[in-house]
């Protein structure tokens, strides 16, 4: 499985419910992907408090490197990265992305 991690510091003036509105619309690509298996996104909930201005993210789970790259060029996940993208603070200086493969399909 790979799991696909994004990190977010988004612009001061973008709003919760802006916030909420971008994960209604990242979760309408379920179901639209082979291979895409979860999506889940919110705000951290950390009791460490070191997010570092990254206060927001959602991870995607896919059953293979083939299926992140399937969602990677699928029109809705470019029209939602744009999106996010614009939202965030300094643009893609405020994502963090991270794709870690986990035991099972997908591994080396």
């Amino acid at each position: 499985m790979i799991r696909h991690i994004v990190l977010i510091r988004f612009r001061p003036e973008i709003s919760e419910d802006e916030i909420g509105a971008l994960w209604a619309e990242l979760r309408e690509i379920d179901g639209k992907i082979p291979g895409l298996l979860d999506i889940k996104a919110g705000r951290s909930e950390s009791p460490e408090k070191i997010e570092r201005g990254y206060m927001h993210g959602f991870m995607v789970d896919f059953s293979s490197w083939e299926g992140l790259a399937a969602y990677q060029a699928h029109p809705e996940h470019k029209k939602f990265g744009a999106r996010l993208v614009a939202s965030a603070a300094g643009g893609l200086d405020g994502l963090l992305v991270f794709d870690l493969a986990t035991p099972g399909e997908g591994t080396n």
